[in-house]
């Protein structure tokens, strides 16, 4: 049985993000579906039927994750002779509210909602947890490499041939537990069925955040669903200064259609939203974008001419610029840099056996040339 479909919204920082959650998993519920809405915020959808609202309280989580640490270190901590922390004298560290939302993103992937609805920080924060998972993983693999370790039994002798001691079993089993935990997370983040709504309020800085917003999800391959303008002003007003608000909101609001083809839009109130039927007043945004194409390998070894002879790996970066992109193959990897964006992925199977040729960035898209390397290829007669 698969998990639950799952919306991430965000956008920058007084865009509205939480309310446009909020409506999007009221109106998924009034819909008839059930609904699971993550939030550090408090929207006034309690108490709708179908629709189940979850606060993420950070400093519960690194309490919580911290005396089980704790708990599982205990015979090593009393070798050591450390004085025990208290549950009640511990204050969350910096980073900890990333932690508390994947690990409810994943507990929730479990449950048994038909959608799971996200109300995730402002973009650049957004972009840098859903990359966290990936990121910790590759570290791992570098820093405790599970093949590596040795068994139990050699590790005395191991420790006398090398004049160093050998890492303690502990850390490898530390190190595979997380290993566990992250690629699930990871798993969720880049299932099929998750995917990012972004929140602008139109105005002079709106159309480049969403624009650096996109081109941040692609690189990290992420699905970009929906763009929501929200606080609409509304444009015949007799008043001559909400008027020329609304005219200035109207002209940002063309530019975010050129970019994205489509944009849902959500009106203004007059005030934040207080009721359930305030944020169904709002509308139910509805007007997905169509999903650009992914990641792929194009096999164009059997082709004569420019071009033939080579595998090619297309990666979608729309809005990219050749003068913000950095390529760098690093052994099984590729360092990609766009813009203040930067990513490491490992290369699909078939071009690690290839040497680079060349890249080019055409209509939004980066395409990569591998020549295959005689000297790992099969070779045919």
């Amino acid at each position: 049985m698969s998990g639950p479909s799952t919306v991430l919204v965000t956008g920058s920082g007084g865009s509205g993000r939480t309310t446009v959650a909020a409506a999007t998993a009221l109106a998924a519920a009034r819909g008839g579906r059930r609904v699971l809405l993550l939030t550090d915020g408090a929207p006034p959808v309690f108490g709708e039927p179908g629709l189940t609202v979850s606060r993420i309280d950070s400093g519960a989580h690194f309490r919580s994750e911290l005396m089980a640490l704790q708990e599982r270190s205990a015979v090593a901590l009393d070798l050591l002779g450390a004085d025990r922390l208290d549950e009640g004298e511990l204050t969350e560290l910096p980073g900890a509210e990333q932690f508390a939302l994947l690990s409810a993103l994943l507990e929730a992937s479990a449950g048994e909602s038909d959608l799971v609805v996200v109300d995730m920080p402002p973009t650049a924060q957004a972009l840098a947890v859903l990359a966290l998972p990936e990121q910790l993983r590759r570290y791992l693999r570098r820093l405790v490499p599970p093949e590596r370790q040795a068994a139990r039994a050699l590790r005395p002798m191991l420790a006398q041939l090398a004049g160093v001691p050998m890492p303690a079993q502990w850390l490898y089993e530390t190190a595979a537990r997380w290993q566990l935990q992250l690629a699930a997370v990871q798993a969720v983040t880049d299932d099929p069925g998750t995917v990012v709504r972004l929140v602008a309020e139109p105005g002079p800085a709106a159309t480049e955040a969403l624009r650096s917003a996109r081109l941040g999800l692609a690189l990290h391959g992420h699905t970009l669903d929906m763009v929501t303008a929200n606080r609409l002003l509304p444009t015949e007003s007799p008043d001559p200064w909400l008027s020329a608000l609304a005219a200035q909101q109207q002209e940002h609001l063309k530019a975010m259609y050129a970019d994205f083809g489509d944009v849902t839009e959500l009106p203004h109130l007059g005030r934040d939203p207080r009721s359930a039927d305030d944020l169904h007043l709002i509308g139910r945004p509805d007007a997905p974008i169509a999903a650009g194409p992914g990641w792929t390998v194009e096999d164009r070894r059997g082709e004569d001419g420019e071009g033939g002879g080579v595998l090619v790996w297309r990666l979608p970066l729309p809005g990219a610029s050749k003068d913000d992109l950095g390529l760098v193959r690093r052994g099984d990897e590729l360092l990609l840099t766009v813009g203040p964006f930067r990513r490491i992925v490992p290369l699909p199977s078939a071009l690690r056996r290839c040497t680079v040729s060349g890249a080019g960035l055409s209509d939004g898209v980066l395409s990569v040339r591998f020549t295959p390397d005689p000297a790992l290829w099969p070779q045919t007669r």
